[in-house]
Order: C-alpha cells, then sequence, then structure tokens
C-alpha cells in the first residue's frame, strides 16, 4: 500500500509523523519503504542519524516513486510542496492519503486547496482514501482550537477526520533530533501512545 504524508501548508510537522508511522509499522513486522520526495529530505537526514549510529531496525529510505504496480510491502511518501510536480505524481500513484492539520483557520483552508488538488489529479480515477488528523494539538484537554478543527474536518465532506490526535510534545522533537521514533525514546510516555492510536486507526490493529 502506498501512503501519500502531505498538505498544502507547510509546518504541519508531516515528516515527524512519517518517521514515526514508519517505525511503528516495522515494529508491527511490515518490510516498510519511505519514499522521500520532499527537498528538505528530513526522513532521509534522520535514516542517515539512524545508520551512523548503528541504530536498528534501519529505516529504508528512497527518492523514487516505484514503477506501477511494483510497489512492495508499505510505502509510506512524504512530500514538499515546493516541489508541486512530485506532489501531483504522488498524489496519482496513492491508495490513501493522510493530511496532517494543526489547529488553525489557516490550515483548514489549506487542507481545503489540497483537497481541490487531490480531485484534479486523480481526474475520472478513483479517489484514493483521504484521512486527516490534528496534529501538533493545544495539550488541554478542553481545546477550543483541538474541537473546532475537528469539527472543521468534519464539514468537508470528502474526508474522514481521525479522533485520534498527536499533541505538541517535546518528546517528538527530541527523539526525532536523536534519531528515535517515541516509541523507541520513550515506549511507555504519552507521545508513543498518541502514535500508537493513530497508527491503528489509519492502517488498522
Amino acid at each position: 500500500m502506498l501512503t501519500l504524508y502531505a498538505n498544502f501548508k507547510g509546518g504541519t510537522g508531516k515528516s515527524t509523523v512519517v518517521f514515526n508511522m514508519a517505525m511503528w509499522r516495522i515494529a508491527q513486522g511490515e518490510k516498510v519503504t519511505v519514499c522521500d520526495l520532499d527537498p528538505q529530505r528530513t526522513v532521509t537526514d534522520v535514516a542517515a542519524i539512524r545508520e551512523e549510529d548503528g541504530i536498528e531496525p534501519s529505516l529504508n529510505v528512497v527518492h523514487k516513486l516505484p514503477e506501477k504496480g511494483k510497489a512492495r510491502g508499505d510505502w509510506l511518501i512524504d512530500v514538499g510542496t515546493s516541489d508541486m510536480g512530485a506532489v501531483g505524481d504522488a498524489i496519482r500513484a496513492c491508495s490513501q492519503v493522510v493530511i496532517p492539520v494543526t489547529p488553525s483557520q489557516a490550515d483548514i483552508w489549506a487542507t481545503q486547496r489540497f483537497l481541490e488538488i487531490i480531485k484534479k489529479e486523480r481526474g475520472k480515477a478513483r479517489m484514493p482514501t483521504v484521512r486527516a488528523f490534528i496534529n501538533r494539538a493545544d495539550p488541554h484537554p478542553r481545546s477550543r482550537e483541538n474541537a473546532e478543527t475537528f469539527e472543521a474536518l468534519e464539514m468537508l465532506g470528502t474526508i474522514k477526520p481521525l479522533e485520534a490526535k498527536l499533541v505538541q510534545r517535546l518528546a517528538f522533537r527530541r527523539s526525532f533530533s536523536e534519531g528515535l521514533a517515541v516509541n523507541e525514546l520513550e515506549p511507555s510516555g504519552k507521545a508513543a501512545f498518541e502514535v500508537n492510536e493513530l497508527a491503528n486507526e489509519i492502517y488498522g490493529a
């Protein structure tokens, strides 16, 4: 399966999500490939840290989409909107799209525009499954911004908002800089619990 993690707006934390989802899938026994099409190559850099420090398991990262029908195992695609050609290629190739959305009106507007891009790129072809979740959520359990963002996602219609969310936590930044997923750095921590909940919604328990 090819899963595209993307949004039309930068700063949504998608590369951190891709990395943590990839390591979660590997821990589940899946054969995982990350296709890093983002010019910033953030996932490529974190995979290099793991290799340099001898951290196992290693993360397989490539920079080219598989030929049609030749993808093996689970592929996670990371793209940046500074390369819209790559974004279009990834949209046409993927079977599902996961959109990280930070709790702000600007992100809702960007998500609406991104949905339009998805529809345009797929044309008459079957639409991929499109999911969205709140990333870098306000840590307060009764956050108005979190609730309003979720309601706005529900109103978009063609998108499935996920119940699970990732809260703005130091653990995500700290683990990433060390080449570790949060479930490796703090297996019993809140961030690892949130990643597990999100991954189960995206990929199934």
